[in-house]
Order: structure tokens, then sequence, then C-alpha cells
């Protein structure tokens, strides 16, 4: 499906809707310069029991990513009953909350818990943001707009990171951690406070129903303001019949087999079900969150100390951001799988030199060595962004059909979250035992996941959501090619007691 025709509308929405992204971004990646503040370990005791402070640590990322699953299992639930736009709120408010709590932590279980609630809002944040994105985007430019969502995440990181180093430098040591554990609140609140310009998902409104709300919102999705533009307006026709069309084939299926059995039940549905997990998962499996979380012991065991530890990981997020859009550019012409395996295979071969720098100069002064393993780390990075982050939601937030879309992207999410617990929660330990040997399971992991995703995997690019389906071996009720120039609007004005039924 080529062509397409995104409005000024269109791009306010996905900016709009990138605030949730940055959400989840800052939140989790606060923690990690917050672990290198030294009014933080002083506060809680931290500085001076190195086994004390692993398990706390380890605990602290753990209880995150539990949070995390517990909301990407609610939202699931929540998007479908309620809607994008109410789910995207509450998960707002929940951030909000989680927020205030780290920064008035008066001891470690408060923090815990803090850390806790916080997960719980960002793993709404992060299944239901790709998702209303996909939802709005036209086929030809999804993989632009959609992957604004795993680049502004990223940004996210970039905004901790530089905040962590500038608190880093001040006298106050209550204000070096307390400041920025605060400010993860300013993002959500300003998700809610401009949530009356974001409308509801059309595609969610045609499962209620709601043909005439949706039809406006496609309209407007692609036309800017009063210029008539009749191309555009066949377009948002042809598109809209093709969605009507399949949520009403989709609903039939639906409600004939049996309803959410069917996502384990049916093979196709089973099948996206396990390569959006996978996806998470191999996306985890590279090792990106052990590096970026445990970032100062890597750094330490390098030779470097102090206040160039933290502008070494501002800069590295940095470069994360700049890859991750240079990925939400390429990701249409390259396609998803391709850029994925591109990436993983960067990651393996960077992190491999990475393993081979600290085991022959970890310890020592070699100048030369101990840059080189800075240079593989941000090498790492370059590949991790600019292959793997963006495209994974991408790529998850289109493989499913409307109707199980919210469960489908909160079930790979799930993926990301276990394997974080996983891999974090050891991390501490692993790193301060085993040092480097721990980077080479991710390498093995990665092998093993590069065959599996070139092998078994399809690509997406260039289709619409409902096209998608054909890729699954699942029914398209209309190919968009097939959808007649004389479909007008009109067609969709009514509410009948029929379009009035959901899934």
């Amino acid at each position: 499906m080529r062509g397409g025709h995104y409005s000024a509308f269109n791009i306010r929405i996905i900016l709009i809707l990138t605030l949730g992204s940055l959400t989840y971004g800052y939140a989790f990646s606060v923690i990690s310069n917050t672990f290198g503040q030294p009014g933080f370990l002083q506060y809680f005791n931290l500085a001076d029991n190195a086994s004390y402070t692993n398990k706390i640590e380890g605990s602290i990322s753990g209880l995150f990513s539990a949070g995390g699953i517990l909301g990407a299992l609610t939202v699931g639930y929540m998007c479908d009953k309620q809607g994008r736009k109410i789910t995207m709120n509450t998960a707002a408010l929940i951030c909000i909350i989680g927020g205030a709590l780290q920064a008035g932590s008066i001891d470690v279980a408060m923090l815990l818990v803090a850390r806790f609630v916080t997960g719980c809002g960002i793993g709404m944040m992060v299944v239901l943001i790709p998702i209303f994105q996909a939802e709005i985007s036209p086929p030809s430019s999804r993989g632009l707009l959609v992957g604004q969502h795993g680049a502004w995440i990223v940004f996210g990181y970039a905004i901790a990171s530089w905040v962590g180093v500038g608190t880093f430098y001040s006298s106050n040591l209550s204000f070096q951690w307390r400041f920025p554990l605060a400010l993860q609140c300013v993002f959500p609140l300003g998700l809610f406070c401009c949530s009356p310009w974001v409308p509801e998902s059309p595609r969610w409104l045609l499962m209620q129903g709601r043909h005439a709300e949706s039809w406006d919102i496609i309209s407007r999705l692609h036309v800017d303001g009063s210029i008539v533009d009749t191309n555009k307006v066949s377009y948002a026709q042809k598109e809209f019949h093709q969605m009507v069309k399949q949520v009403e084939m989709d609903s039939h299926a639906w409600i004939a087999g049996g309803g959410a059995r069917q996502m384990y039940s049916k093979a196709s549905y089973r099948k996206r079900m396990m390569m959006g997990f996978f996806v998470q998962y191999s996306a985890q499996a590279t090792g990106g969150m052990v590096v970026s979380n445990y970032m100062v012991n890597l750094y330490n065991d390098l030779g470097f100390n102090g206040g160039l530890v933290l502008i070494l990981g501002a800069l590295y997020v940095t470069v994360a951001t700049m890859a991750n859009f240079l990925a939400s550019f390429v990701m249409d012409f390259v396609g998803r799988v391709r850029l994925l395996i591109i990436g993983m295979i960067g990651c393996m071969i960077t992190l491999g030199l990475e393993c081979a720098m600290e085991a022959e100069y970890m310890g020592t002064y070699n100048r030369a060595g101990n840059s080189l393993g800075v240079f593989f780390i941000f090498c790492f990075i370059f590949f991790y962004a600019g292959g793997i982050d963006a495209t994974s939601y991408v790529y998850c937030s289109e493989i499913f059909p409307t109707h199980i879309r919210s469960q489908g992207m909160a079930f790979s999410m799930i993926g990301t979250f276990l394997s974080t617990v996983v891999f974090l929660e050891a991390g501490p330990t692993a790193l301060s035992t085993i040092r480097w040997y721990y980077y080479v399971m991710f390498i093995c992991l990665t092998t093993v996941n590069v065959t599996i995703i070139w092998r078994y995997f399809p690509e997406t690019k260039g289709l619409s959501l409902e096209e998608i389906n054909m890729r699954f071996g699942d029914e398209v009720a209309v190919h968009f090619s097939e959808a007649g120039d004389n479909v007008s609007s009109r067609n969709y004005e009514s509410n009948t007691t029929e379009e009035k039924e959901g899934i």
C-alpha cells in the first residue's frame, strides 16, 4: 500500500503522545544516574557496603520492572474497555504519583514502593503510546511516526543523564538526587494537561460502533484545515472503508470463534503473540539495558571515575537519541525486520569487542585500551538505538489486528519487563563476580535470536494495519486497491443499531 497523507493535526497528536514516551524514558533512566550520586549513596547508607548496595540496586531495578509487568497486563484490558485516551490519562496520573513518592522517599522501603508504582504507570504508557500512534498513522510513514516513540524514549534517557551530570556538582546532597527524581513528574503532567487536544483512536471508535466520530478523525488526519485536496479526501475514504469492513469481519469472527481464548487457541494469533514477545525479549537479550543501567560499573572497570563517568553516560544516550531518530527516518525504506537484524548483529560484534577490551585492560592504566573500550560501548549503542530500539516498538504495534492489539502489545512488552527483571536483578552481583563474562551470555543469546528472526519473521513495511493480516495467513476484508473511488464519507455518517455493536 503506497502513498498516504498526514496533516498538521496528525503531527500534533504524535508529538503530544511522545510526552508519554519521554515519561517512560526519563523514569527508566533516572535511577541509573541516581546510583552514582554521592548524596543518594550517603542518605541511604549505600556507600560502604558493596554487597548490600548491589542487592538494593538490583531490587530497585527489579521492582520497577515488576511494576511494569503489572501495568502492561492492566493496560491490555483497560485500552479496549475504556478507550486509549482514558487509559493514557490514568497512566499519566500513576506516573505523577510514583515520581512524587520517589522524590519524597525517607527510607529504602518507601523508595522501593515508589519505584514499583512508577513501574506500573510506565508499563501502561509504553504499551499504550505506540498503539495509539500506529492507529493514527498512514501506512507509508508509520515507521517514521511510530518510530518517534522509541526516539523520544531515548531522548528521555538523555535528559535524565544530563540532569544527573548537572546535579552531581551541586553542594546540596539532597538536591543531587531528589530533584532528578521529582523532575520525572513533569512529562506525564504535560501529557495529562495536553490530553484535551488528543482525540480518541478512530479504530477503537469503530470497534464501539461510533462510525461518524471515527470518520471525522480519519478525515482530519489526512486533510489540513479547510484546504480540500481531492486525492487526500479520496485516500481517507478508501482507508476508512477498509477499516470499517475489516472491523465488521473481525467482529463477527471474534464472536463466532469464542472471544478472548482465540489469542492463544487460534494459530495465527498465537504466532503473533509469540513474535511480539520474542522481539521485545530479543531486544533486551542484546544486553542493552544492562549496559545502560550499570554503565557506572562498566566505566569504573575501565579506569574512569567521578563526574567523567556521568558525562560519558550522558554522551552515550545522546548518541542513542540521534540514532533512534535516524532509525525512524529509514525504517519505511529499509524495512523493520532487516533493521532489527542489522542492529542485533552490530550489537553482538561490538559487545564482543568490548569484552575483549575489558579482559585485556580492566584495572590497568593503558590509555589506548581503555579508550577503545569506551569507543566500543558507543558503537554498541549506535547499533542498538539505530536498529532495535524504535524498530521493536513499531513492529509490535503493527502485527496485531485491532481487536487484540492492546492485549498483544501488552504481552509483547511483558517480554521486555520479564527480561529486564532477570537481567537487571542479576546484573550487580554478576558484574561484581564474573564481570565481563556476563556480557558473553548476551552475545550467545543474540546469535540465536538473529537466526530465528531472519528465518521466521515477516516484513510489514508499507502495508496498512488491516493488510498486515495476510502476512499471518488471515483474511483481509478489503485490499486498499479494491476500495473504490466512489466510497463517500456520507456512508459513515449514520449510526445504525448494527454499527453500535462492539466486539
